[in-house]
């Protein structure tokens, strides 16, 4: 009896341990700011697990072979000053601005959680390391960037806490012009269960920003761009 019972505690401990990622996910809404048409896209992490949590992100890279700077700024930075432009801002969540007049229509990237001040997402040493930091409107051409929860205590890429769902965790948002092909992007993520001590595993696909047309053709559902490499 003793050993069954042995067996069951191991079988449960390994459980809880374990956690799966299952894909990305991309999400969308239109609006509009300064007279410019924007598409915003939320780019998620799926998991099948109630504890599941990122850690970190990294070789982030555009995979269609077409490389453009599209994304919009609209951040208080001093890089940015709060104007919607592709031409300036940084990616840092901090730096974000108003919840109203600058977040809704800034690109910018976080491992879980909401934009702001106090969100503890850091940049890792490829920015710099590909000619410059985040403080750029841009995502460097060619390189495999990537950013991090630099305070993994606090447990803010763990799904079901503030600013990610039950099973999805945030990972950045990306605003283009309205209609624009935001392209194919791979990243990869390094993730655990949530559980003290349980190991690291890592996972590595592609997900789409779409254009209107393509979301069309997936039902309008709610949840685009969900691709497996």
């Amino acid at each position: 009896m003793k050993f069954v019972a042995s067996m069951a505690l191991a079988a449960a401990v390994s459980s809880a341990a374990s956690a799966t990622f299952v894909d990305y996910v991309v999400t969308k809404t239109s609006t509009s700011n300064s007279g410019v048409s924007l598409d915003v896209y939320t780019v998620w992490a799926r998991f099948n697990g109630a504890t599941d949590t990122v850690l970190n992100a990294f070789n982030f890279n555009r995979v269609d072979g077409t490389f453009t700077n599209l994304f919009y700024h609209k951040d208080n930075s001093d890089y940015n000053g709060g104007v919607l432009t592709t031409a300036a801002g940084t990616w840092a969540p901090q730096l974000t601005g108003s919840a109203t007049l600058n977040r809704p229509f800034d690109s910018y990237l976080v491992i879980g959680g909401n934009a702001g001040a106090t969100n503890s997402t850091n940049a890792d040493p490829s920015w710099p390391a590909a000619g410059g930091g985040w403080n750029r409107p841009d995502v460097p051409n060619g390189a495999n960037v990537g950013w991090f929860n630099s305070s993994p205590p606090n447990a803010q890429g763990r799904v079901g806490n503030t600013g990610n769902t039950a099973t999805d965790v945030r990972l950045g948002q990306f605003v283009v012009a309205a209609g624009s092909n935001g392209g194919t992007w791979n990243l990869k993520i390094g993730y655990n269960s949530g559980v003290s001590g349980a190991p690291v595993q890592f996972a590595e696909t592609t997900f789409n920003l779409p254009t209107p047309g393509a979301i069309a053709l997936l039902g309008l559902a709610g949840l685009a761009g969900r691709r497996r490499r």
